[in-house]
């Protein structure tokens, strides 16, 4: 088998991970490009091509699989810069998408305005037709209206159509017929319609997920074929996947039909990384997965060696900004990174983001043109980081500038640059550790009981201090933890998800119902396999998923269904336990006495085109290595410490480092603080002692 290549665009870092026929890793980290997103994968591609001793060129024509992930739609819903899109819905629901769900965070608080809905309401259409919630049509569609609306689009020049009708998870006669009359009126338009997209309840859910998916493809459709048109004329002749907000990744060609698949998706792929390492390490099935990159903190979760899903992700604030409206992994991320900025505010409190200073112009000491204070520059003014060797010294930092800006936010909080610069990291802490406490602790997971997996370029600065006030004794910080999400596609399998709507009881429970249900689902998750090129002969699983919830709630839990059919009563009686027990994590309650309501069922195939590298034999050889030089640098209190720092590519196996001490990287830095340990694994990750 030849090279497997994985690439992570982000909003600062482009990561490239290059693993050989032996399993071996090795990363490539560039500046990312916005303007031209395969400037920086091409930059990243020399950097690992250099170290396999080869051209660029001649790696691509070796390279079996490429998985490439991307934050370009994700982006471009973040800046309104997807296509101009019309939304066609059922006559009397035109503020769907304005109304959203109607929720907000401190009701009596009008200090921000209504927010504004995906799609403006005067590119919304009304379609004269009317579909029962049993499949019943109420109002026939009137074709004569609906041409009239379609010819409004091509004269008004929309560049793509979302259609959601009412009851269409019931009935689609008339969406189809709707995707019929588009392909006549406005040959080569793309569209979405809803009850393929997401046959789910909730109408709003519903709305955006396929408004999302419309806007998206013009752009994702030209970006996907041309970064596959590049590469091929680089040289590259190997299967092109592409990763996916479910944890896993898929052809170009079905990911080009369905873009919204795409959003979120490189911090999807952190949870993936971080099961396998956990398991590497045997280190438990509860992970909590923690990467900081440039621009972002994420945070995700691994239960019982699970990955965590949800149909809650949204793209911007809860209630105020557009929900995506499929299933992702459970993924929360808050602005701070390497690259958050601190200021000031009005009430003179300290702040660390959400602003970035991006990759441009980036942190001042990137000698860019950056003139704000940032995390970087704040670990880089403590000492934490060599300014000649950072990115494996690909490039150099100016510290005078990081002193500077660092320096002079000092004067405005009134403090030295030393404390300036703590202050700085100690806020990012505590932001962080929030963030956390919000996916761990409210959904019903203590964090004492799980072992942390940490990466990002930026992860190494501020981890263990993170994880000693959690209560988290160990964490994992592999030698690639600079390209943590890219490392997760290597572990990746081919994953697609199908749904159907069928809304039912535990207490007058329709089986021939739901297996019919399950039975399209099956259908159409083996019609994707078939379709695959990559899948013919590789292992496969398929699980079943329907979300449940007692009677009387408003949301759902994902509940495993422990068959794939059901036969009689017994079956209903397990899937019923199986969601006590799933309430009972969540919410520490289990209420035996309620019905529980079936909405959705959801199944997910899993195909592993590829085996992972395998896991090295463990080591029990502990020795304290001799250090390479000495820094000052400061962690809190009143002094500076002379600090031992290590290079990571002169420790062994089972060498261990006291702190404090700086263990420098290629592409991270890891601070060991007072009191603190750092052992190197057999398997090359780094087990932080933070007890």
């Amino acid at each position: 088998m030849g090279y497997r290549i994985s690439v992570d665009t982000g909003g600062t870092f482009t990561d490239m991970v290059l693993v050989d026929e032996e399993g071996n890793f090795n990363i490539g980290k560039a500046l990312t490009t916005p303007e031209r997103i395969s400037e920086g994968m091409f930059s990243a591609l020399e950097v690992v091509a250099e170290a396999a001793g080869k051209t660029a060129r001649d790696l691509l024509a070796e390279t079996d699989i490429l998985i490439y992930g991307t934050t370009r739609a994700t982006n471009a819903v973040v800046t309104k810069a997807t296509a101009r899109t019309a939304f066609l819905t059922t006559t009397g629901f035109r503020d769907i998408l304005v109304l959203k769900e109607g929720g907000k965070h401190g009701p009596h608080d009008y200090s921000y305005d209504y927010p504004q809905p995906y799609i403006p309401r005067r590119h919304t259409f009304e379609i004269d037709e009317r579909i029962g919630s049993a499949g019943e049509v109420v109002r026939e569609l009137d074709e004569a209206k609906a041409r009239q609306v379609i010819e409004t689009l091509k004269e008004r020049k929309f560049e793509a159509v979302s259609v959601s009708l009412l009851w269409c998870i019931a009935n689609n006669a008339h969406e189809l017929r709707l995707g019929e009359l588009i392909e006549e009126i406005m040959p080569g338009v793309p569209y979405t319609l809803s009850h393929q997209l997401a046959p789910i309840l909730r109408e709003y859910r519903r709305a955006s997920a396929t408004s999302i998916d419309a806007s998206l493809k013009p752009l994702m459709q030209a970006h996907l074929r041309g970064m596959q048109s590049d590469l091929l004329e680089a040289g590259f002749s190997g299967d092109l996947l592409v990763s996916t907000s479910v944890g896993g990744c898929q052809e170009v060609e079905t990911l080009v039909e369905r873009p919204i698949n795409t959003l979120k998706s490189g911090p999807a792929m952190a949870p993936v990384a971080g099961r396998a390492y956990s398991a590497v390490e045997n280190m438990g099935g509860d992970v909590i997965v923690c990467d900081t990159g440039g621009t972002t903190f994420d945070v995700g979760l691994v239960r019982d060696g699970q990955l965590v899903y949800s149909r809650d992700s949204w793209l911007g604030p809860q209630w105020l900004g557009d929900i995506i409206g499929a299933s992702t992994v459970d993924v929360r991320s808050i602005g701070a990174g390497g690259g958050s900025i601190a200021w000031q505010d009005p009430g003179g409190l300290l702040r660390v983001g959400p602003q970035s200073a991006g990759s441009v112009p980036g942190p001042a000491c990137y000698g860019n043109g950056g003139n704000e204070p940032t995390v970087t520059d704040a670990a880089l003014v403590l000492g934490y980081i060599d300014p000649d060797y950072f990115n494996g010294g690909r490039l150099s930092l100016d510290r005078a500038a990081a002193e500077r800006v660092i320096g002079d936010f000092g004067k405005v909080i009134g403090k030295s640059p030393d404390e300036t610069a703590h202050a700085i990291m100690v806020i990012a802490n505590e932001l962080m550790i929030k963030a956390i406490g919000e996916i761990t602790v409210n959904d019903g997971l203590n964090p004492r009981e799980s072992v942390i997996v940490a990466g990002g370029g930026a992860a190494g600065f501020n981890i263990m201090p993170i994880a000693r006030e959690l209560g988290c004794d160990t964490v994992i910080l592999p030698k690639t933890a600079s390209a943590l999400s890219a490392c997760g596609m290597q572990y990746s399998s081919i994953v697609f998800e199908a749904t159907r709507s069928r809304f039912t009881a535990s207490n007058e429970f329709d089986i021939e119902g739901v297996n019919n249900a399950l039975a399209e689902i099956e259908s159409e998750l083996l019609e994707f396999k078939d379709s695959l090129a990559t899948a013919a002969g590789a292992a496969t699983t398929i699980e079943f998923f329907v979300e449940a919830r007692y009677k009387a709630q408003v949301w759902e839990l994902d509940t495993a269904l422990p068959k794939q059919r059901l036969d009689g009563p017994a079956d209903v009686e397990a899937i019923t336990e199986s969601f006590h027990q799933t309430h009972e994590r969540v919410h520490a309650v289990r209420d035996e006495g309620s019905p529980v309501e079936c909405v959705n069922w959801k199944g997910r195939i899993s195909i592993q085109p590829f085996s992972p590298p395998p896991a090295p034999d463990a080591t029990t050889i502990s020795q304290n290595p001799a250090p390479d030089e000495t820094r000052s640098c400061f962690f809190g209190g009143t002094e500076r410490v002379s600090t031992p720092v290590f290079r990571g590519d002169n420790l062994a196996t089972g060498d261990e480092v006291q702190g404090p001490a700086i263990i420098q990287e290629a592409t991270t830095t890891i601070v060991v603080y007072p009191d603190m340990s750092a052992r190197l694994s057999a398997a090359g990750d780094y087990i932080l002692d933070c007890s």
